[in-house]
């Protein structure tokens, strides 16, 4: 498909498109926020970019917007003249920057990156004038790399993944995925593998500096909250199932209620406490659905969002705490002994297990971890995670952890151990942007002597 048709089926679609954001918004009402940024305008927000260069980061939603945080606070320290424009593509995104980088103040701007029309992406560029465009992990756009170019904006895909899925989809579309990779300034990938697959779609110098995710650090403020939930349960041993995807809950249920049941008697005689589950839907609109869930299977539920309202909960009294809140994932790993990985136990391709592992907490995960495919291999191999079959054997493996003290110490060192080993790739990408950065810089310094001789 040339970028004409291209272009003419994104027209065709636009009416889907609104409709879309029309059922969405049913749901999650933040989806009829900021509708004119969909399409390019961002005339009021652009006006607030001031003065100096402006660094533009693209992180889709939250996991690329968490991955880019280290990258971001790089940013900012290293040029101080510099704002930056951080863009998405999805309200939880959006909220999860909010939150993130805060403490920046008017330094970090927000939008929504436009959808891949030429005449929005061009709107975007013109009213933004980003200096340097960085694209986090998957985000590659035919129109937006050609509109990029044409205004002179080097674009870099960094911390870039693709799975083997990815790459097949992406061969079917050769014809518009090569022009775009070839049009970037420089493509840095997570793995040799993902820089292997990239290669296939055409791109064959890329390098290879790791995955960014490893180098975000748990806020303190997070762990402490964490840990302070734990303090409640009185020795009660916690299973966490994080960022669970839709139909795993059900999955998880089903295996829990009998494997605990069949176990309760056991614990009572040996004065071992039950273990509580913990369940943290990844999509907002869902907790509430997933509540429902848990009142139909007749749980004694507590919900996180009800906690400092009542003044806590009584561990003894409930069976499930879910945990529908935003932006605490690094308090609910501190809170827990294990983790089973949501999004890997039906086909979603697994979500991040590294924020796990940063806290010691040992990980089982299902079968589909295509989208965190060499680390997921990589915390296997070190002994930090654990794969498992199926739902049934997840919680079966995370129960086991809990009946043996030894071997889940052990395991949550080696997963701390794995974490570690891993950081470092957001000052190798950062070294590998510098041909980029270092003119900002000059600028930067430029001014400041600029401005010495007007004081003098």
């Amino acid at each position: 498909m040339s970028l004409k048709l291209y272009s003419l089926a994104w027209w065709l679609a636009t009416p889907l498109v609104i409709a879309y954001l029309l059922w969405r918004a049913r749901r999650q009402p933040e989806y009829r926020a900021h509708w004119g940024e969909r399409w390019g305008f961002h005339g009021a927000a652009a006006a607030r970019r001031g003065d100096g260069p402006l660094i533009w980061v693209h992180a889709v939603s939250v996991g690329e917007t968490r991955a880019a945080q280290p990258l971001v606070a790089a940013l900012l320290e290293r040029h101080p003249d510099a704002r930056l424009l951080l863009t998405h593509m999805t309200p939880t995104g959006r909220a999860t920057g909010a939150e993130l980088f805060a403490r920046h103040g008017g330094r970090v701007l927000q939008a929504y990156l436009p959808y891949d029309l030429g005449f929005a992406t061009r709107r975007f560029l013109r009213a933004w004038r980003p200096a340097l465009g960085i694209v986090m992990e998957t985000e590659l756009w035919p129109n937006l790399c050609a509109q990029a170019r044409r205004a002179g904006v080097p674009l870099a895909l960094v911390n870039a993944r693709l799975s083997e899925r990815s790459l097949r989809k992406g061969l079917r579309w050769r014809a518009l995925m090569e022009p775009a990779l070839r049009s970037l300034a420089c493509v840095v990938a997570q793995t040799p593998a993902d820089a292997q697959r990239i290669g296939r779609l055409g791109r064959t110098d890329v390098t290879v500096a790791g995955n960014m995710k490893f180098d975000v650090s748990p806020a303190p403020a997070l762990v402490e909250r964490g840990r302070g939930w734990k303090s409640l349960l009185r020795g009660r041993p916690v299973v966490l199932a994080a960022s669970t995807r839709d139909g795993e809950e059900a999955l998880l249920l089903d295996a829990w209620q009998v494997q605990v049941q069949a176990q309760a008697q056991a614990q009572a005689q040996a004065q071992v406490r039950q273990p509580l589950l913990v369940i943290v839907p990844r999509h907002p609109q869902r907790f509430d659905e997933v509540a429902d869930l848990l009142a139909a299977r007749g749980l004694r539920l507590a919900r996180r969002s009800a906690l400092e309202a009542s003044g806590g909960f009584d561990p003894a009294a409930i069976d499930v705490l879910l945990g529908d809140s935003m932006g605490e994932m690094f308090a609910w790993y501190a809170m827990a002994d294990v983790a089973v990985l949501g999004g890997s136990l039906l086909p979603f391709g697994g979500q991040n297990l590294i924020e796990a592992c940063a806290l010691g907490v040992p990980v089982v995960m299902g079968p589909h971890t295509f989208n965190f495919e060499d680390a997921a291999e990589q915390a296997i191999q070190a002994g930090g995670a654990l794969r498992a079959a199926d739902a049934g054997d997840a919680v079966a493996q995370a129960l086991a952890l809990l009946r043996a003290p030894d071997a889940l110490a052990r395991r949550s060192a080696q997963a701390l151990e794995f974490a570690k080993a891993h950081r470092g790739a957001t000052g190798r990408t950062l070294a590998l942007l510098e041909p980029w950065l270092a003119p900002l810089a000059a600028d930067g310094r430029l001014k400041e002597i600029c401005n010495a001789e007007e004081k003098q």
